[in-house]
């Protein structure tokens, strides 16, 4: 049987500097592998137990791994997993799907087709975030591979009433809006991780997949799969989010990964006996 493990990478699989905080007292802090770098700076973690636990499920031929990200190709890029490189990627909420690396076009088209039918366009979006937000607590603002926009803020500057504002404008245009961290997105609802989980699994012939995630653009990813786990933390654990066939782990931080990863191990050992 071959089994396709679909994952959320920032704060399900890999955390930050900070987002290493989220719960590791110095005490029993365990042991990271550095797993991106950028501008020769290590930029995300995981445990070693972690990293051990991933090289071991990618090395058996079963498992179809798909690290799946909002992050755009270029950021995903910076990333070096432990064992075997995964043949496909998801990137940029489902609008990329990377094979072997490279994009492929006939998806890219297709999810092109999708937003121009179902949603406002991206620049009407990304117009009114820069209308509306306050320089005092905006940072940056971003288009993500002419898919979709996000803003970084000083998070507990940015005021909540602004926040469900937006929240409603956007549900009213078909697009979505998810605070992580530091960040606030919004994307094209019709933009889905697990539209694209799908189509890996159709070329593929995947019988049964796995996922995890922790924030709200993971919420489809993980209904869609067969199994699937969030960890304790993030926006779907502060939403209390807990539907049919989705595991709440109570474990949070970087340790969530490690659970997360071993969890997938199981599912695999248990769908091949």
């Amino acid at each position: 049987m071959t089994v396709l493990v679909a994952s959320d990478l920032d704060r399900t699989l890999i955390y930050s500097a900070a987002a290493l905080g989220l719960t590791m007292p110095d005490p029993v802090a365990p042991r990271l592998l550095c797993v991106e770098v950028h501008e020769s700076r290590p930029l995300s973690f995981m445990t070693e137990t972690a990293a051990g636990l991933l090289a071991e499920l990618t090395a058996d031929s079963r498992v179809v791994f798909v690290p799946t990200t909002t992050r755009t190709r270029k950021q995903y890029q910076r990333i070096r997993f432990p064992g075997r490189p995964a043949a496909y990627a998801i990137c940029a909420n489902g609008g990329q799907l990377l094979v072997d690396g490279a994009p492929d076009r006939d998806w890219r088209r297709q999810v092109a087709k999708r937003l121009e039918r179902e949603c406002a366009p991206l620049e009407e979006v990304y117009g009114h975030l820069l209308d509306t937000a306050d320089p005092l607590w905006l940072r940056k603002a971003r288009v993500a591979e002419d898919l979709f926009a996000y803003l970084v803020v000083e998070r507990e500057l940015v005021p909540p009433e602004w926040l469900k504002e937006l929240v409603e404008w956007s549900q009213e245009r078909g697009w979505t809006v998810s605070l992580q961290g530091r960040k606030i997105y919004a994307v094209p609802r019709p933009l889905t991780k697990s539209a694209a989980m799908r189509e890996v699994a159709r070329r593929t012939g995947a019988a049964h997949t796995l996922a995890a995630g922790d924030s709200l653009l993971d919420a489809d990813l993980l209904e869609a799969a067969d199994e699937a786990w969030r960890p304790g933390h993030g926006e779907l654990a502060d939403a209390g989010w807990n539907p049919p066939g989705v595991r709440a782990l109570t474990t949070q931080g970087v340790a969530a990964g490690e659970e997360i990863i071993r969890q997938f191990g199981r599912a695999v050992g248990r769908l091949s006996a």
